[in-house]
């Protein structure tokens, strides 16, 4: 299972937040299961609105929908910024989990940039 591709040093992933709620699920390795509400991607980890943080460094099993179909990875927890927002990057994702997870990232890039060259085309000055 290979890990995220790495970002040149001066240039940080692509991320975005999806247009829909995106559910997950966390599994620690004592079995302990949390659920959450993925708030930004990218293909080298994001942030997760959960209930209650966990504990920095926790390491977890991954699992969300996107519209380009499931994603199931190895996760580690960052420093949670408040009660209800925690980051996470990602620590191992199978090349089809990473495909599908650009795939959707980039689906919806292109989705929020058509929508603002609507709206700029018909914009009335």
């Amino acid at each position: 299972m290979p890990s995220p591709s790495p970002q040149p040093a001066n240039r940080r992933a692509p991320r975005t937040r999806f247009a829909d709620t995106t559910p997950a699920v966390l599994r620690l390795h004592n079995g302990f299961r949390a659920r959450g509400k993925l708030q930004i991607i990218s293909v080298t980890g994001g942030l997760l609105s959960l209930s209650k943080p966990l504990y920095q460094g926790s390491r977890v099993k991954l699992m969300f929908l996107t519209p380009k179909g499931s994603v199931f990875g190895a996760a580690e927890m960052l420093t949670p910024i408040d009660w209800g927002l925690q980051p996470f990057k990602f620590t191992r994702l199978h090349d089809d989990d990473q495909e599908r997870l650009q795939a959707a990232i980039q689906s919806s890039i292109d989705q929020k940039r058509l929508s603002f060259a609507q709206v700029e085309t018909y914009r009335a000055w």
